[in-house]
């Protein structure tokens, strides 16, 4: 017995010594292989020889791709190495200056070198997407980015495109600053800016809704104004789309001040979440904190399930009860849980609002931001603004991909958006 256990031993070191030795034989081939191919695409004379283009697979007509489209090489194509041709690159751009950061990248103020035109270029890593398994979240983005554009108050994205380690959109600019940042300089608005500022965002939500979008993340943060004073909606990446009238859907995700009851509970929930996040926003604007907020998350969660929401007697009757109405804590009673935004544009409260002139931006803004152009960002956080723009953002290629850099490059696709060449982007 002894001896069998001996000999099955033996056997179970020889085959690791073998699998050891050809994992540093492979290893050591493998880097062999990239110094040298790095080598060779670094001489541009060697690499428009017939035989060298025929090894590094490049053909005159095409981006530099294997048959199973991954691409083993990234060089210096005009083109992605991705199988997505765009007719836009990162490097036709100027990158001026930082003027927002997420988990996943940063946003900056981009200047388009042939038009001149200004735009706000949202750059994300996919290595940091993949790592947080966010893939879905950024694709919906895209998605519902692309059926964003006709409306006056969500921002509109103008192009998407991707290189090898990065994604890029390139949306409206809007440097009118945050409505966070506005409410934090004036603690609250009165009640007819804030009509104002809720009649756009309900706007804005009840054409999501009827394209079957819920988008579950409105907060002060994602609410631009734009240099006139209209509100902007931003950040797509926790909307939940194709979700019908009477359609539910149970993900838990968005910020916890502003989180539904059904929500925190795990529940099902549908579009009317919405209308308590607005609830809680407009609740904001007038009173100065989100309506169930404490330092303590924990004590926050049970104020949003079980206490009552205090409306002090500054607000008039109707701004109250609209609040009430909301911030029901039960969704099928909550305010839009029948006939979704036409219930909100009927309520007393904005009884003072011309809904059609609201939509074609004829009603003057209450407040309009102070900006002399859109180089113009003092409504910007400095912490963001003073930053140093990676000089990377603007370089479209690398020499080599790793297999993890592969896996990353062929992790979205569809990504890139052209818009229509009767639309003049560029």
């Amino acid at each position: 017995m002894a001896v069998t256990e001996a000999g099955c031993d033996l056997t179970y070191s020889k085959m690791r010594g073998i699998v050891a030795f050809f994992t540093a034989f492979i290893k050591e081939r493998k880097m062999g292989l990239n110094d040298f191919i790095q080598k060779l695409v670094s001489n541009p004379h060697i690499c428009q020889h017939s035989d060298v283009r025929v090894f590094l697979k490049i053909d005159e007509n095409q981006n530099e791709e294997t048959e199973d489209g991954n691409s083993p090489l990234c060089m210096t194509s005009p083109r992605s190495s991705l199988a997505e041709e765009t007719q836009v690159k990162p490097s036709d751009f100027d990158y001026l200056k930082i003027i927002g950061k997420g988990s996943f990248g940063k946003v900056l103020l981009a200047r388009h070198k042939e038009s001149a035109k200004y735009y706000a270029v949202k750059v994300l890593q996919k290595k940091i997407i993949l790592k947080k398994k966010e893939q879905k979240h950024i694709m919906a983005e895209r998605s519902v980015l692309l059926k964003n554009l006709k409306h006056p108050f969500l921002v509109g994205l103008h192009y998407s495109f991707q290189t090898t380690d990065k994604l890029y959109f390139v949306l409206d600019y809007v440097n009118g600053g945050e409505l966070f940042y506005h409410l934090q300089r004036e603690r609250v608005f009165l009640e007819p800016r804030a009509r104002f500022y809720a009649a756009e965002m309900a706007s804005a939500l009840g054409y999501l809704h009827s394209l079957h979008i819920v988008y579950r993340d409105l907060k002060p943060e994602n609410i631009l104004l734009d240099s006139q004073g209209h509100i902007v909606l931003t950040d797509f990446g926790l909307c939940k789309e194709g979700l019908d009238p009477n359609g539910t859907t149970s993900t838990f995700c968005g910020t916890p001040e502003y989180l539904a009851p059904e929500v925190l509970q795990k529940q099902a929930y549908d579009r009317t979440v919405d209308w308590w996040c607005l609830g809680s926003v407009l609740y904001e604007m007038l009173y100065g904190l989100p309506p169930f907020y404490s330092r303590n998350t924990a004590e926050m969660y049970n104020n949003i399930l079980h206490k009552s929401v205090v409306l002090k007697p500054n607000v008039s009757n109707a701004g109250r009860d609209l609040l009430e109405g909301l911030l029901q804590k039960d969704r099928t009673k909550r305010l839009g849980a029948r006939n979704d935004f036409v219930e909100l544009k009927c309520h007393a409260f904005f009884s003072p609002i011309n809904w059609d002139d609201l939509m074609a931006k004829k009603i003057t803004p209450p407040f309009v931001p102070s900006v002399s152009g859109p180089t113009d960002l003092r409504h910007f956080d400095p912490e963001f603004t003073h930053l140093p723009v990676p000089g990377s953002l603007g370089n479209t290629d690398c020499l080599l991909v790793s297999s993890s850099m592969r896996e990353a490059a062929s992790a979205f696709p569809g990504f890139s958006y052209v818009p229509p060449a009767e639309e003049g982007f560029l």
